[in-house]
């Protein structure tokens, strides 16, 4: 009781935080949806359920659920192959029970394997994204692009900085370092922080808001135009509403390509929910514990929902997880907040809220970025020395120049590497001048041997001199590969007899291998193989 108490309080303490992500949320939803070929109102739909039905389920604190631009580009391709969105919602439907299933056969251990350098080398990397992908609703970039809104288009775009810099709306500039200000004061200055109630987000849109007011009324060349506002759509009434949502057609149940698109976004939307769910559990302060495969449950039933009644499918999302950890949220009614907040606001205010400007939103984005790739996290797995630096700064590339699951794949492979590498060299490998020097030879092996170590046992076993004393002691040994037992065995039955090399082995037991045995039959002793 007194958990659940604890995981649904606060609603005081997590309204500012909830009012953040919400308008984080809201552009995002919408970009998003049009990202990815579908209506508007789908990435909204998304957002809402996100918000209320997975926040409410979750037992994760900091995560924050919704549409997610990781699966824009499945999302994109799959409703252009099927040719109709309410064939792709089939596919959404699919994919949410699958995840459902997956929780219920506990697949959500698999986030234990993330290590630590990884999952903070895609905060960053996303963090970088995030600054990038903002800096031209941050300058009023008024040029179409056509599409190449980006850095990194089919790879390195060489021309985004010029066609940037020659399309700039001085106005939005103001508003974006006008927003940036006044979030920074927010944060730093004591007597602004007594007036927690009011986030420094709202503060920093009323303003931006107000701003772009003035520079229309007074005729500057400095208004913002309608392209660089949120664009929500306005309902006139009631059947205008229903007429914004798609309802699934069952028709695609029996297509196989649906079934294959849903599997897809199954696989890759739990991937990226549970490396999410590890980042934002590395976010909370409290450093709580997310139940992942009750993460998968949430999800599944979450896009379930979103896409019997037309929304796009979603996963645990970082911006909007590291905006509601940077704005203070204790629980998961913060994201429960941004949810409601969605739904109210879609259904009554839409045309104020697309008055926002979007330069207000890239400030606010724009330092959630920074505060994932600050140059102190680099500088802090820098110290840790190349084992935990390579693979941190391999993702953060790969992150941002190819995408979050290539990013975390190339880091784990990396990790993997220096892992081996260290298997490999751990206390089984002695130089052939240290085996020259020594009298008597200690080879002490480690808790576990496996197949890895085979080549470091074996290159010290050949340096081994004639006429030498050798002890492997295997005492605090739990497990040996038989592999390796069969080389220890050659090395004392056969070799050992023709050097005249004193092999001593201690500790092997009978529970894991016959090599005691075997060692017996051959006249050589446990303790000592002769008397020297």
């Amino acid at each position: 009781m007194k958990k659940a108490i604890l995981a649904f309080g606060g609603i005081k303490e997590n309204f500012p935080s909830g009012l953040v992500v919400f308008l984080v949320a809201l552009p995002l939803c919408l970009g998003i949806a049009l990202a990815s070929g579908a209506p508007p109102l789908s990435g909204i739909i998304a957002g809402i359920i996100g918000g209320l039905v997975i926040g409410f389920l979750s037992n994760s604190n900091i995560s924050v659920s919704g549409p997610a631009a990781g699966l824009s580009a499945i999302v994109l391709t799959a409703i252009t192959d099927l040719g109709a969105f309410e064939l792709f919602l089939c596919a959404g439907i699919i994919a949410g029970a699958l995840q459902l299933i997956l929780g219920f056969i506990r697949a959500g251990s698999i986030s234990n394997y993330f290590p630590n350098n990884v999952i903070e080398g895609m905060l960053a990397g996303i963090g970088i994204i995030i600054i990038l992908t903002q800096i031209p609703h941050a300058l009023g970039f008024d040029k179409d692009f056509e599409g190449n809104e980006s850095l990194f288009v089919n790879g390195f775009n060489p021309t985004y900085f010029t066609e940037l810099l020659s399309g700039i709306n001085p106005g939005a500039i103001i508003i974006t370092t006008v927003s940036i200000g006044i979030l920074l004061a927010w944060d730093r200055f004591p007597a602004l922080k007594k007036l927690k109630m009011i986030p420094g987000a709202l503060v920093a849109v009323v303003v931006g808001i107000l701003l772009n007011f003035i520079f229309k009324i007074s005729g500057s060349s400095l208004a913002i135009g309608a392209d660089h506002l949120v664009s929500l759509p306005v309902p006139q009434n009631v059947d205008d509403f229903k007429n914004m949502i798609v309802f699934p057609n069952v028709q695609g149940f029996l297509d196989p390509k649906v079934w294959i698109v849903g599997a897809t976004i199954a696989i890759v939307a739990s991937i990226e929910t549970l490396l999410c769910i590890e980042a934002s559990d590395r976010l909370d302060t409290h450093r709580r514990t997310t139940d992942t495969n009750l993460e998968l449950k949430a999800q599944g039933i979450g896009n379930l929902i979103s896409a019997a009644i037309g929304g796009l499918p979603m996963t645990s999302v970082v911006v909007r997880s590291s905006a509601n950890a940077a704005a203070g949220a204790t629980t998961k009614v913060s994201a429960m907040i941004h949810g409601a907040l969605l739904l109210i606001c879609v259904l009554s205010i839409p045309f104020i809220l697309n008055l926002i400007p979007l330069a207000t939103l890239a400030a606010v984005l724009i330092l959630v970025g920074y505060k994932l790739a600050k140059p102190a996290t680099i500088m802090h797995f820098w110290k840790k020395g190349k084992y935990q630096f390579i693979p941190f700064i391999a993702t953060v590339l790969a992150v941002v120049f190819l995408d979050l699951l290539k990013g975390v794949g190339i880091g784990l492979l990396i990790s993997v590497f220096y892992i081996l590498q260290g298997n490999m060299k751990r206390a089984y490998y002695l130089s052939r001048e240290e085996l020259n020097d020594a009298d008597d030879i200690q080879i002490k092996l480690a808790e576990e041997v496996s197949f890895l170590n085979k080549a470091a046992i074996k290159k010290t076993l050949k340096n081994i001199k004639p006429n030498s004393v050798v002890t492997i002691d295997a005492k605090g040994t739990s497990y040996i590969a038989d592999d390796i037992l069969e080389m220890i065995q050659d090395f004392a039955n056969i070799r050992a007899k023709e050097e005249e090399i004193d092999v001593r082995l201690v500790g092997f037991r009978t529970s894991y291998t016959p090599l005691e045995h075997a060692v017996k039959d051959s006249h050589v002793l446990i303790a000592h193989r002769r008397a020297m």
